[in-house]
């Protein structure tokens, strides 16, 4: 098991026993050791920017492919103005969220960190970081067993969503602080991207593009997640449910 602050996590330790075949005899099956790994904040983080990622790219893609022109009153057929209202709910909740995330990688415990800090001073990280891109690729019979993050699914993390939100909120205030007015709190924090990037169609561009890049980060993200869940040596899914990672075996690597 990769060397991870486990001294302040809890651990327990289940043992399963079944009779032997043609025996009255109990035999050892297995044994799982659970370890506290995400805490509440981190997982209700988690969920609510799953949700809200969920509504921005929805009401993203309307934004960006428009319905058709309805005919009548304006005001009878307000349908992208509540898109438009949903699109902005939601980026204000997912950026509140992520300052949230950031502020409990200093007050949580040492894997509330994993997300923003990569180990790139330690070389064993890139032994295990080419082990794990080895299994991904069917390369490696045995997984190895973590705490945390993998150096792989770190990476990808950080890189991907990390970067790439950060990227998201930016952009997307740019563009917000421009419909609000050049006065405006948004335009004041966020206007100089625009400029930065060229002019305001090109940051259109990139933000709608961005919205694929986490759209195909999300896509890969759920088949790692249950493809780990199944083949890897330790809980995935459950554990950002319930906070434990549960392994599989007692094996210490």
């Amino acid at each position: 098991m990769s060397e991870q602050s486990v001294k302040a996590e809890q651990a327990t330790e289940q043992a399963a026993t079944l009779p032997a075949a043609g025996s009255g005899e109990q035999q050892l099956v297995r044994r799982q050791t659970a370890v506290y790994v995400y805490e509440a904040p981190l997982r209700l983080w988690h969920w609510v920017t799953v949700a809200c990622i969920t509504v921005l790219c929805v009401t993203g893609y309307f934004i960006g492919s428009p319905l058709p022109t309805m005919p009548g009153e304006a005001s009878d057929s307000y349908l992208m103005g509540y898109i438009r209202f949903a699109h902005f709910a939601a980026g204000y909740v997912v950026t509140i969220a992520f300052i949230g995330r950031i502020y409990w990688a200093f007050v949580g415990n040492s894997h509330a960190r994993e997300l923003f800090i990569l180990p790139i001073t330690k070389k064993a990280w890139y032994k295990e970081l080419w082990h794990e891109m080895r299994w991904y690729m069917f390369l490696e019979k045995t997984p190895k067993k973590y705490i945390g993050h993998n150096p792989m699914g770190q990476s990808a993390m950080f890189v991907f969503f990390v970067l790439g939100l950060t990227f998201m909120i930016f952009t997307g205030f740019a563009l917000y602080g421009e419909g609000l007015g050049y006065d405006s709190w948004a335009s004041q924090m966020f206007g100089w991207v625009i400029p930065l990037m060229g002019q305001s169609q090109d940051v259109h561009t990139w933000h709608h593009l961005g919205m694929w890049y986490i759209i195909l980060f999300i896509m890969s993200h759920i088949y790692v997640a249950v493809r780990e869940d199944i083949m890897s040596r330790q809980s995935l899914i459950s554990t950002m449910v319930g906070g434990w990672r549960m392994f599989k075996d007692d094996r210490p690597d």
